[in-house]
């Protein structure tokens, strides 16, 4: 009899995840590592993306891979399948994670580029690549696979604010003038929201070959913002802080395991209740 603790498990399940190397990234790898599954670290950064795979086996006893890869590149997102089956010989998770995601908080200089009204296309054009046309690449290299197979899962990481939009006010700093005040950037919504019609699509398109996809929307996660604008985020949380890293972690468990098996389609929202308000 399978008990809800096995619909958990993800035993010898292979999971590739963009963004590997970052703050979130590393944190979902060590979920599926936890769980017996075995992670496979995708990220421009190298050196990073071996290590943090690396303290993953150290720590966990499981095989983890850090690859170096630029998901806007297709032939470099091919090589990532290419590489996952000739190492491990099967892929059953794919998580879209990868994002460019400026830290307005705590940018001092040059904030007036964020503003939409002189927001740079050359930027524009490089968010979307990596974190849209990247999951879209990695989703129709990879979820081709697990269609082929007739089983498997996509998970992409969007956010809260691609179902609510940002509030500027936060961000403001004092004594500039409006013109010139640092702004949450349009592509940052834009990426997520289109995530969220990404994860829709994909999980209608492949649901009679046993893909499943869904998006987790987390909300904003403490790493070493200034104490003015966590208050001033706080202050828009019903649960009254933010997100500490590791707090993603079951969710992400939860949605790409069997758990989960009757849920596709689906947007999770963990902001500590912001879109309740």
């Amino acid at each position: 009899m399978t008990t809800v603790r096995d619909t958990f498990d993800l035993t010898d399940r292979v999971a590739v995840i963009t963004g590997g190397a970052g703050l979130l990234g590393i944190k979902h790898a060590e979920a599926v590592a936890q769980m017996g599954g075995t992670p496979v670290l995708v990220d421009i950064a190298a050196d990073r993306a071996q290590a943090a795979a690396e303290a993953i086996t150290a720590k966990w006893d499981r095989p983890a891979l850090g690859m170096a890869v630029d998901i806007t590149q297709p032939d470099q997102v091919a090589g990532i399948l290419a590489r996952t089956l000739e190492s491990f010989g099967r892929v059953d998770i794919l998580i879209n994670n990868a994002a460019n995601n400026p830290k307005m908080e705590g940018n001092q200089e040059g904030r007036e580029w964020s503003r939409f009204e002189n927001f740079p296309l050359a930027t524009w054009e490089q968010d979307i690549a990596v974190g849209l046309t990247g999951a879209y690449l990695c989703s129709q290299v990879i979820g081709t696979q697990l269609a082929k197979q007739g089983k498997g899962v996509i998970l992409n990481i969007a956010s809260d604010l691609g179902v609510i939009a940002p509030d500027q006010r936060i961000y403001r700093k004092p004594g500039l003038p409006d013109d010139q005040q640092p702004v949450k950037p349009v592509t940052y919504s834009v990426v997520k929201a289109g995530l969220i019609g990404l994860t829709r699509y994909l999980s209608t398109y492949w649901a009679d070959r046993g893909v499943r996809a869904n998006s987790l929307s987390p909300g904003g996660v403490y790493n070493g913002q200034d104490a003015a604008f966590v208050e001033r985020l706080t202050n828009l949380i019903p649960m009254g802080r933010m997100a500490d890293k590791d707090e993603y972690q079951a969710a992400v468990v939860f949605l790409v395991s069997d758990a989960s098996s009757y849920m596709t389609g689906f947007n999770m929202v963990m902001a500590g209740g912001r879109t309740a308000w």
